[in-house]
C-alpha cells in the first residue's frame, strides 16, 4: 500500500518541476526576442552610420579635438583659469574660514590672502627653492625635520604632492607642523598633462580616492580628514586640451563622476590631543 504522504511529495516535485520548465521556456523565448530586437538595432546603427559617413560625417564628431597636441600646452593659463583651479577655488572658498591665524604656503601666500583675508595674523611661504624671494621657509616638504612641531593654524598645500616623490614622508610632516586642532587644506591632482614647470624628471603622482585615503589614514583618524572628488570625463578632456572653465557651462563643470575625477581635495584636522 503507498504511502499518502510520500504521494504528496511526488506530484507536488512534479508540479515545481513542471512550472519550472514552463518558466524556462518562457525566459527562452522572451531571450530570443529580445536577441532579435538587438540584431535589428544594430542593422539600424549601422545603417546609420553609413549614410552619414556618405554625408562626409563620422559616427563621433571630433571637431577641434581631432588633433594630437593640446590647445594650449600650459594648462589653459593662455586662455584663462586652468581648470583645475575652478574646483581648488570653490574648496578653499568652502574652507575659507579655516585660513586663519599663522599660515603656510608653498611658493607664495596669494591664497592665504586672498580666502583668508583679515583672519590671517602672519603667513609663512614654505619653497624648496631659496631663489623664491618669497620663501621664508626654504625646506624639501618630505625632508622637513627643522621645522617646528605645532606652528601654524592652517596649511594651504594645492596641487604639490604630486611633484613630491616622498609623499608619505611630505603628509608626516605636513600634520607635524599643524597647531593641534589646526587644518591641511589639500589638493591633489587626479588627471593632467606632466608639469612643464617641473619637467619629465620632477613629477610624480597622479593619485586615486583608495590612495588619497590611505595615505591620510596612515597619519591620521578616519574621522580627522574628508576627501572629496571633482570633475567628470569631459571636464578632464578639457583639462587636459588646456581649456579654460569658461569655455564649459556650469553644469559640466559641476557635474561630479567618481570614475573621471581631475582633483582630489582633503580637510583634514589635527586631533586636540
Amino acid at each position: 500500500m503507498s504511502d499518502p504522504g510520500v504521494e504528496r511529495m511526488l506530484v507536488g516535485k512534479e508540479r515545481r518541476i513542471l512550472e519550472q520548465k514552463e518558466r524556462h521556456e518562457r525566459l527562452a523565448g522572451r531571450k530570443r526576442e529580445l536577441d532579435a530586437e538587438l540584431r535589428a538595432l544594430h542593422e539600424a546603427i549601422d545603417d546609420t552610420v553609413t549614410q552619414l559617413r556618405a554625408l562626409g560625417r563620422e559616427r563621433v564628431e571630433f571637431g577641434d579635438l581631432r588633433r594630437t597636441a593640446p590647445i594650449s600646452p600650459v594648462w589653459g593659463l593662455d586662455r584663462g583659469l586652468p581648470l583645475d583651479r575652478y574646483y581648488i577655488h570653490r574648496f578653499l572658498e568652502r574652507h575659507g574660514s579655516d585660513v586663519r591665524g599663522h599660515v603656510l604656503e608653498v611658493k607664495d601666500s596669494g591664497y592665504a590672502r586672498t580666502f583668508g583675508g583679515d583672519r590671517v595674523a602672519a603667513c609663512d611661504v614654505l619653497d624648496v627653492d631659496a631663489s623664491n624671494p618669497r620663501a621664508t621657509v626654504v625646506a624639501d616638504l618630505s625632508r622637513a625635520d627643522a621645522m617646528a612641531d605645532g606652528t601654524y593654524d592652517c596649511f594651504i598645500l594645492t596641487q604639490t604632492l604630486g611633484v613630491i616623490y616622498d609623499v608619505a614622508a611630505s603628509l608626516r610632516h605636513a600634520v607635524r607642523v599643524l597647531k593641534p586642532g589646526g587644518v591641511l587644506l589639500c589638493t591633489l591632482p587626479a588627471a593632467g598633462r606632466i608639469s612643464y614647470e617641473e619637467g619629465l624628471d620632477g613629477d610624480y603622482w597622479r593619485f586615486t580616492e583608495a590612495s588619497v585615503r590611505r595615505l591620510f589614514a596612515d597619519v591620521l583618524p578616519a574621522g580627522a580628514f574628508e576627501v572629496t572628488g571633482y570633475g567628470n570625463v569631459l571636464a578632464c578632456t578639457a583639462f587636459l586640451y588646456g581649456l579654460a572653465p569658461h569655455e564649459l557651462r556650469a553644469e559640466e563643470l559641476d557635474a561630479t563622476d567618481p570614475y573621471f575625477p581631475v582633483v582630489y581635495t582633503v580637510r583634514a584636522v589635527k586631533p586636540l590631543a
